[in-house]
């Protein structure tokens, strides 16, 4: 149990952001006995890893609040699937159903995948096989379900009769052509279903209708029952209005929209929730990761190649720096979790609060002992030059004996992810120097070195070793440049292992021949 004076004096953010709800929706909160957080999805497109950084963090911000308060929780994951289609996703087959049916709600275009009714009603499983793959708690909403049903319609009737006055807050942050055609309401034209984003010529606050201008035609549409949508700005204020939203966090490209959406619920007679804006994250070449483009790594490579412990990781930490995804940041991560998996064993409560894997694993993170850094594991996997878990833990019983799969299920598991990562990612950036003859002549001195070793020699003094044969050979002022040129001509990279621990694992013997193998 955690003391209540470290519970209040912690700064890791799920607890910052824990605090301010609980300080800024008091009265809201007391009044209905519950906290309710929200995430918003937009199901143009498959889910993706920002999904699940979205609902990470809030779920890390719910731990939070279950330590400072008992009241109940609930994440409902909204799902906008009335939105109307405006562009084709890259990533999907039969691309001519939805060229045939753009600007049609979501869930009324045929699934293109041929599984569900609709495309909207296909991408809103995937979200929810999804988000159940990692056993997150939520309560699914879909915005067609919520319009048509009729439980948007007495904010919908408020929003009419408050018409005049979000108008106003609205069309200033407009350029001059879109004032004269925006309007709030969006209505679903009757004969052909697509959402239209045209003018309203008058408003019917009595009946709840508007009529619109549709090509010169004057129609008639009520605003109830899903046979309107709301434009985003004034939909999330309703969102967060008639589902009494506490919390929500979204991406720092939404900051402008939830300033808008903050003064319209207000125009509606209630305060907005509490808001954590987060940095986005970005493909290899720095370009912000998108569902329709289907860049950056997707949560099935991670998962291919790491556990959902370091991807919840990756999420916890800096969300409000903007942060690379692709591929090569993968190792880096693994290796961090299991650093902070390490240290938290002799923390105090006041540090493990600080600690990441306490938010991944809500206080709980597992005991198991760290083997070696990924890293490593990923150099073993390539200098032994084995697409085999026996084989490599064959390497690794040679350094610790007393470990084995069963004991060992986190490690034995980083094993195959090491195999599949190697062989998809890193054996193909491999670039193996050809030493000169001075580069040569120093690396024969290393094997000659390493024959007087005994692999009962402790990793720290196989290092010495290593550093001394570098000093005695030209080296001597420039020790970087000797490890690097190991690094260069052994494992085909600039960068290795600590090379005392690779070669107790590895083995001596095995090590000198690698070595051999490679300089001639």
């Amino acid at each position: 149990m955690i003391e209540k004076i470290n519970l209040e004096k912690t700064n890791a953010w799920p607890f910052v952001e824990a605090k301010k709800i609980l300080k800024e929706r008091k009265k809201f909160i007391e009044k209905k006995g519950k906290i309710i957080l929200q995430t918003g999805y937009g199901p143009s497109g498959l889910p993706h890893i920002g999904t699940f950084g979205e609902v990470a963090r809030t779920t890390m911000v719910v731990n939070a609040l279950n330590q400072l308060t008992d009241l109940p929780k609930e994440i409902i994951t909204f799902s906008d699937d009335l939105d109307g289609l405006r562009k084709i996703p890259d990533n999907v087959p039969k691309k001519e159903i939805l060229k045939n049916n753009l600007h049609k709600p979501l869930t009324s275009i045929p699934d293109p995948f041929g599984k569900y009714k609709s495309f909207g009603e296909h991408n809103n499983e995937m979200l929810k096989k999804f988000l159940n793959k990692f056993n997150f708690n939520y309560n699914f909403k879909s915005s067609s379900e919520l319009y048509k049903s009729g439980f948007f319609n007495p904010t919908l009737k408020l929003i009419l009769e408050k018409y005049q006055a979000i108008m106003e807050t609205i069309l200033p942050t407009l350029g001059k052509e879109r004032q004269k055609t925006y309007s709030p309401f969006l209505p679903i034209c009757p004969d052909t279903g697509i959402v239209l984003e045209i003018p309203v010529l008058e408003i019917n606050k009595e009946k709840s209708k508007i009529i619109f201008d549709n090509n010169g035609k004057k129609l008639e549409s009520s605003i109830l029952d899903g046979n309107c949508k709301l434009q985003w700005k004034v939909d999330w204020a309703m969102r967060w209005y008639s589902l009494e939203v506490d919390f929500e966090m979204y991406g720092k490209d939404l900051i402008e929209s939830a300033i808008l959406s903050t003064k319209i619920i207000k125009i509606l007679g209630k305060t907005n929730p509490s808001g954590f804006a987060y940095e986005l994250f970005l493909d290899e070449k720095g370009e912000k990761i998108s569902k329709s483009k289907g860049n950056g790594i997707t949560i099935q490579d991670w998962l291919k190649y790491a556990s959902p412990e370091s991807l919840s990781l990756y999420m916890y930490q800096n969300p409000t720096r903007a942060k690379k995804l692709y591929k090569e940041v993968v190792p880096k991560a693994v290796d961090e979790y299991q650093n902070f998996i390490e240290q938290y064993k002799s923390q105090e409560d006041k540090q493990k609060l600080l600690n990441p894997v306490w938010h991944v694993h809500n206080g709980n993170p597992p005991l198991e002992n760290i083997i070696m850094p990924f890293s490593m594991l990923l150099n073993l996997v390539g200098t032994s030059n084995s697409n085999s878990k026996d084989l490599l833990w064959k390497f690794v019983k040679k350094y610790k004996t007393d470990i084995n799969p069963k004991n060992n299920p986190i490690f034995d598991k980083l094993v195959e992810y090491a195999i599949k990562y190697f062989n998809d990612v890193v054996k193909l950036n491999k670039k193996f120097k050809k030493p000169n003859v001075e580069e040569k002549n120093a690396l024969n001195a290393l094997v000659d070195s390493l024959m007087k070793c005994d692999q009962s020699m402790q990793p720290e003094d196989i290092q010495s070793i290593v550093y001394r044969a570098g000093k005695e050979n030209g080296y001597e002022k420039k020790l970087r440049d000797w490890f690097k040129l190991i690094y260069q001509v052994v494992f085909g990279d600039e960068n290795g292992p600590r090379m005392g621990f690779f070669i107790s694992f590895f083995g001596v013997k095995e090590t000198i021949e690698l070595i051999k193998e490679k300089i001639k």
